[in-house]
């Protein structure tokens, strides 16, 4: 039994599954991911971060914790790491994206629930999340009815996410803030300084910087990177030291300028260029990335909450008086423009804003199987792109692989009506 299996084992989980989990999860990282060509060097070390995320990250994590720091298992970008990392805590995102935990998950949840929570109670239920027992403290939010009752029944802390965008709306967000504040300073018996929180939102502002610069290589023609690599980017910026994946994407940055000097692209001059719009794809989940680059054409942008919603806004960072920088906080997540608000006309016009600043030749509305609010959402934005003389076509999938052939079919049609 190595180190991991030995810790996997005195974490609780059933180690024989979780090496079955492991290798599923490769098995689809390799078919997909791995297949790619023309891939950056740099591209290693956030391969290395998704395949330790069951490993090295959680020793880290145990470790961290000896040392008297706290582990937040968040599960919405709708919270503030900065606040977490303020208060000597670690924000660490729980989302599971694969099937293998699935079944387990409607063992408790009733089956038409979409599957990122499926999934990641799954992990829990089977025994092989090794982050639930390791974890001090669970964040949810108010984005869904489902995630809503979830929390519930795993008692986790939640944020009131309004559902407009009104002067009370942004008064009752500022109180969960401000609620948020004060329960991890109650979880971890610290204070949360302005001094300190002046430098946690330095650090999360430079590692949206360093995403924002990525994502402006993705505007060339070709892109010097695919959409799927920005995609494992994304998704290890969710699981990953900040600090240490900011330092990383930094020199993943400058080797893509080295590419653009040099006309490296994993694509050709011309290729149709794709924007995903909707729902997040979470570590464990590259499908509908991988079948839209594998048949010839480039993600140029995602309009999700593991793209552009992530990282397209700064937290004003001048304040050092603690209650405006809380105000800046605030701010600043609030303008994350999720399908849970109505009307959500700044997502409307944000959607036109990127497919006019990134030649969008088509959209690909992605949405998670049951996700009401981007589904109900997708008519409006059928009808702005429609404005626009702009395809778009509707994905509702989940994490399986039996939709696969369909859903080649139905893209290689969208594909070959983009002009």
């Amino acid at each position: 039994m190595n180190n991991h299996e030995q810790m996997w084992k005195e974490l609780g989980l059933d180690v024989e599954l979780h090496k079955e989990l492991l290798r599923s999860i490769d098995n689809t990282f390799q078919q997909t991911v791995g297949k790619q060509n023309e891939r950056p060097a740099s591209m290693a070390y956030f391969d290395h971060v998704l395949h330790e995320s069951h490993g090295g990250r959680v020793a880290e994590l145990i470790e961290a914790r000896k040392t008297g720091k706290k582990f937040i298992g968040t599960f919405c970008i709708y919270v503030p790491d900065e606040i977490a990392m303020a208060a000597d805590a670690i924000p660490v995102a729980l989302c599971g994206g694969t099937q293998f935990s699935i079944p387990y998950g409607e063992k408790m949840f009733p089956r038409n629930i979409c599957p990122l929570i499926k999934s990641t109670f799954g992990l829990a239920l089977s025994k092989t999340c090794p982050y639930g027992p390791i974890k001090d403290l669970g964040v949810g939010e108010t984005t869904c009815d489902a995630k809503k009752k979830a929390w519930d029944v795993v008692n986790f802390h939640v944020m009131e996410v309004p559902q407009k965008k009104t002067d009370l709306d942004f008064k009752l967000w500022y109180q969960a803030v401000l609620d948020f504040k004060n329960r991890v300073e109650e979880l971890t018996g610290k204070k949360v300084e302005a001094n300190r929180l002046a430098e946690t939102i330095n650090i999360m502002n430079d590692k949206r910087r360093a995403l924002q610069k990525l994502n402006e290589y993705r505007k060339l023609d070709p892109p010097t990177i695919s959409g799927l690599d920005a995609l494992v980017v994304m998704q290890a910026a969710l699981n990953d030291d900040p600090a240490r994946f900011t330092e990383h994407l930094i020199e993943l940055n400058n080797e893509l300028d080295d590419r653009v000097h040099r006309s490296i692209s994993p694509f050709s001059k011309g290729v149709k260029r794709i924007m995903i719009s909707g729902c997040p794809s979470v570590m464990g989940n590259w499908k509908v990335h991988s079948l839209i680059e594998k048949s010839g054409a480039a993600i140029v942008v995602d309009e999700t909450c593991t793209g552009t919603r992530y990282f397209n806004d700064l937290v004003e960072d001048g304040a050092h008086e603690i209650d405006k920088q809380l105000r800046a906080l605030a701010d600043r997540y609030m303008k994350i423009d999720c399908a849970c608000f109505s009307p959500n006309n700044e997502r409307m016009k944000s959607i036109e804003r990127i497919v006019d600043d990134r030649t969008v030749d088509g959209v690909v509305q992605y949405i998670l199987q049951y996700c009401h609010g981007y589904n109900v959402e997708a008519i409006r934005v059928a009808g702005i792109l429609s404005k626009k003389s702009i395809p778009n076509i509707k994905i509702e999938t989940d994490y399986a692989e039996e939709d696969m052939g369909q859903l080649r079919t139905r893209i290689d049609a969208f594909l070959e009506q983009l002009s």
